[in-house]
This record gives structure tokens, sequence and C-alpha cells, in this order.
């Protein structure tokens, strides 16, 4: 008679041995059995029938706005938006307000996080013009994802737009730097084609060629330097071709929004609500894009949740900000992809868990194997519910998704063990803790 913490009973397991119905035992935070467990004794039993238990899906883009932007969102709120979509950790990124771009502001944020958060985190260090020796440091420094530089859509400090600066940084640092990849030169000069009050004129102020020029320049850089770099939220056809051609040094990122919103209907529909950076574009892209999960280009599935709230949204264009939430309904979203035909849930699980592992050199996470977190995200594959504006954690209380059927649903959001989400309710909160990584134990 073996004894667990937590045993989830009965559902069908989807891991590296493809999928089955079985149990898995929880000890001390960690996987510490797969298989037939009826005989076992527990603390905690979930009884799993029905239900599909993926290894804990990782959201590896959101803005959670603290500090500075508390109004948008913060920490608590963010994570617990994240835990009630069935995301058991989310990397959070550095333009907020001031920039996480020296160790105290990693460390402020690392501090704001404990006994706040209910998910686990790390955070980026904000690639600058002026803080290289700074990020030197940064990388390196516990709960910390990396170094992210913005190449267009930022502003101060933050925004790297020449080569010599991107050079500068990506030559100082050791670990794989993410890049928001649109060449702001271009975007400048085009900001003339602005409609005022027109969202539809959004993706040709920041046009596909913006975002190609941009990751061709990025590219021969990196390949140059021999370095790794993961190119963010790619939303265009022209750069998949190019991004084939560089695997070894680039891994590749894609939005739920870039595969299932489309122009000009998205944002005749949502006005400011469909804009963000790089843009919802026509059809055409987002056929290519799904087209590159297929083919499995494309490595990681983020949210980019970016909230803003709805009276902001609603100024006229151009002054509504760009960005979306989308922490919460990143799974739900993609599981109505997944029921719908155009991935497996296999692909899904590699896209949320196993290659933000292998891309980020996460420890210990990112896999349903003995011996690893016991991070587990249960869902209902046959669940069918109308995603809403009210049910939204984010303080922005409003998602692009509102009134879309889902097709699949989040049941349980299981953290180290702790079972942080159960049917819509945080159940155990503020368990958050730092992740570790590899590279920097």
């Amino acid at each position: 008679m073996s004894a667990f913490d937590l045993i989830v009973r009965g559902g069908v397991i989807v891991n590296h041995a493809g999928r089955g119905e079985g149990d898995v035992g929880v000890r001390a935070g960690k996987i510490a059995a797969i298989g037939d467990l009826r005989t076992a004794s527990a603390g905690q039993v979930i009884d799993a029938k029905g239900l599909h238990v993926l290894p804990g899906v990782i959201d590896t883009q959101v803005h959670f706005r603290e500090p500075g932007k508390e109004y948008k969102e913060d920490l608590e709120t963010g994570s617990r938006a994240a835990a009630l979509g069935g995301v058991v950790a989310v990397f959070e990124m550095p333009n907020t307000d001031p920039s996480t771009t020296t160790l105290a502001a990693l460390e402020d944020k690392l501090k704001r996080a404990k006994g706040r958060m209910h998910v686990d985190h790390a955070f980026y260090a904000g690639g600058a013009t002026d803080n290289v020796a700074d990020l030197v440091e940064m990388e390196r420094a516990p709960g910390c994802c990396g170094v992210k530089i913005f190449m267009g859509a930022s502003t101060g400090s933050l925004l790297v737009q020449s080569d010599e600066d991107v050079t500068r940084i990506l030559a100082a640092v050791k670990r794989r730097v993410a890049f928001h990849s649109e060449d702001e030169y271009r975007m400048r000069e085009r900001a003339g084609l602005v409609r005022p009050g027109d969202w539809t004129s959004h993706p040709e102020v920041r046009d596909a060629e913006s975002a190609l020029m941009c990751t061709r320049r990025l590219l021969a850089i990196a390949t140059r330097l021999r370095k790794r770099i993961h190119v963010l939220h790619v939303s265009t056809a022209d750069e998949l071709p190019l991004l084939a051609q560089h695997r070894d040094v680039a891994t590749v990122e894609v939005l739920p929004n870039h595969l299932t919103l489309a122009a000009p209907e998205a944002y005749e529909r949502l006005k400011g609500k469909a804009q963000q950076n790089p843009p919802i574009r026509d059809a055409h892209h987002r056929a290519a894009l799904w087209e590159a999960v297929r083919s499995g280009l494309i490595d990681v599935l983020g949210s980019d949740h970016a909230p803003h709230t709805s009276e902001e949204k609603a100024k006229p264009y151009p002054q509504s900000p760009s960005g979306t939430p989308g922490v919460q309904t990143l799974v739900p979203v993609m599981l109505t992809h997944v029921a719908e035909g155009r991935l497996t849930l296999e692909r899904f699980v590699d896209l949320t868990s196993t290659s933000p592992q292998r891309v980020f050199q996460l420890a210990g996470k990112g896999r349903l194997a003995l011996g690893y977190d016991a991070d587990l995200t249960l869902v209902d594959l046959a669940a069918r519910r109308v995603i809403t504006d009210g049910e939204q954690a984010s303080k922005a209380r409003w998602t692009p998704f509102a009134g879309m059927t889902a097709k699949g649903w989040p049941m349980a959001t299981i953290t180290r063990g702790s079972i942080v989400m159960r049917d819509g309710e945080i159940t155990t909160p503020s368990v958050g803790e730092p992740i570790r990584f590899l590279e920097t134990l």
C-alpha cells in the first residue's frame, strides 16, 4: 500500500507515451508514480474520469503590468486568470513602469510575487540601449527567464531598433533572447497611413513587410554571432520560409489570436479590442501560420496577455492602445481548434509544455514524467461553454473571444502538487514559486 499526497485517478493521461487511461501519484510536489494506483492511498484524490490529464500548460509571454500600471492588471489578478485558464506557470514581460532593466527591478518583481501569485513564474530582463552590463548579471539571476528585446512597439530605452544595439546585447548575453520583431524605421515612415477612427488601417501601418524586414535583420545578426533567439508572436506568411532556413539559431512563437482572428472582420466587429502588435492580419496569413503549426515550424504557443481597460480600448484609433488579455482563454480557444481538427491534442501539449521546456531549458517542468514537478492541467474535451467577459479574472474584464462557444475547458490546475484551481474556483491560493532553469542552476 503506497501513500501519496495526491492521486489523480482514472483520467486519460497525455504524455511522451501517447495517451491512455491511468493514475498519477504525487509526493512532495513531484510526480512519484504513473500507472494503475487503484490499491494506493492518498491524502487527496481527484476523480478524473472523463477528463484528459495534460502536462501543465506554460504561458511564456504575459504582461501583468506591475509595477506602475496596476489599474490594468497586477501579479495577483494576472496569475488568478492564468490559474482559472489551466495555466501552471508564466513568463512575465519587462515593459512595466519602471522597466525591468536592472537587477534591483527584477528582484523587486520576485518579492512582489512571493505569497501573491497563484502559479509559478519567471520574469524577463528588458534589453535596453544602456544596460548591457546589467543584462549579463540579470540573466544569471534566479527567477529570470532570459532577455527580451523590443525592436519595435516599445518606448524609451526599451526600444532597441538599431542593428548596432541589438548586436551589442546579443554578443554580451549567453541565454536565448526573445524578440519583438517589427521594423521601427519602416513603421514610422508609414505612420501617415493611419486613418483616424479606422482600426482596419492598423495592419497597413504595421504591414507584413515591417515584420519581414526586421526578422531578416535579426536572423542575420544571430547567425553571424551564433546566438540563440526566440522570435515572438510571428504573424506573417512572409517570415515563415526565412525562419525555416534558420532553425539552428531561431525558435518561433505564435499566438491564439493570430490563429483565430482575421482582418478586416475582427477590426469591424471588435474595433479597438482587436488592436495588438503585431496586428491581426488577413486570412492568408492565418492559413500560413496554421500550416507552420502542422509542419512543426512553430515551437511555442504564448498568449501575449496584455490587458488594457475597456475605456482605453474605446478611444478612437490610433489613440487606443495595442494589446489584448489572453492567459485565461488560451486553453479553451486552442482546445476548440483541437475539436475542429486543426491540431491534435498531442501537438497542443508540445506547444504549451514540451517545447517551452526545450526552448527555455526549464528545470523539472514541462513533462508529465517521474521526478518532474507535479504540474497538471485537467481538461474536459466534451465541455461546451460560451466564453464571457464577466468570467474574466483580469482587471480588464473583457476578452476578444467573448461570445465564442469553446469546445473543451480547463477543469483543474495543479502546480507542484497543489490543486490551485478546480471547477472554476481558486482552491489553493498564492502557491506560486520562481521557475528554475537548467542554465542558471
